[in-house]
């Protein structure tokens, strides 16, 4: 077997190993946020519904909701930071982040209490911050895992190019996240129906699930799925201004 041809079986399966992954937890995610808007009437991913949510509250008087949903705004991105730091920290980075996000998800089953939503609601947002510093690229393509709008844009200014003439197909890989969103959250609006109590806990237990199978990759592959920062801020005006 030539080097090209290993490298290149070796890419294939890095591609689908990755697609595996998104469609997995874009369904726990999808679950999640379904889940979670019937037990709070609030979106526990979707932080643009969220935002206009907030303001039209304000602008009609409701203080107390509005500023709910800002601070929902900023656990979110507390819980994107601190999936960043876990993924960081940890070896196996999507066992770490998924496994964290295990840990929120059945912490907030147990806060059943009709005095302790908030609180339940809040661990929901943060763990699906989190989730989203699991996997953030498939082999260079951009992935989200707990929105779609930005997948089902690049999917169409995918079939855009296709249509002008471009050929590469690379963007379907889109579909994935809101395949595995659309059929989690209809699992999840089931779930919510049929077993209230328990479906924050189901979406805990898949998430350990999907964590423990990350267990079976190697190391180096984990670190694959993360997007490549530059090594200081300062590098990107330097090489700028040298063009």
């Amino acid at each position: 077997m030539t080097r090209a041809r290993r490298r290149r079986i070796i890419r294939i399966q890095r591609t689908w190993t990755g697609i595996a992954l998104v469609a997995a937890i874009s369904f726990i995610a999808g679950m999640t946020d379904a889940v979670g808007l019937r037990l709070s009437g609030d979106f526990v991913s979707f932080m643009t519904g969220n935002t206009t949510r907030a303001a039209i509250s304000l602008a009609d008087g409701e203080t107390h909701h509005g500023l709910i949903l800002l601070l929902a705004i900023l656990v979110f991105v507390a819980g994107n930071a601190l999936g960043v730091i876990v993924a960081h920290l940890v070896a196996r980075r999507i066992f770490g982040v998924l496994a964290g996000v295990s840990i929120l998800l059945a912490t907030a089953s147990l806060l059943g209490e009709p005095s302790l939503h908030l609180p339940r609601f809040y661990l929901v947002v943060l763990a699906m911050g989190m989730v989203n510093a699991a996997v953030e690229h498939i082999e260079g393509l951009p992935i989200g895992l707990t929105y779609v709008t930005g997948a089902l844009s690049r999917l169409g200014r995918g079939i855009g190019a296709f249509i002008m003439g471009e050929r590469r197909l690379d963007w379907g890989i889109q579909l994935v996240p809101w395949l595995g969103m659309v059929s989690g959250a209809m699992t999840g609006a089931v779930i919510g129906i049929a077993m209230p109590q328990f479906a924050l806990f189901i979406a805990a237990m898949l998430s350990l699930a999907v964590a423990l199978s990350t267990l079976m990759l190697r190391r180096a592959l984990h670190q694959r799925y993360k997007n490549r920062r530059p090594a200081s801020a300062s590098a990107v005006p330097r090489t700028l201004a040298r063009k």
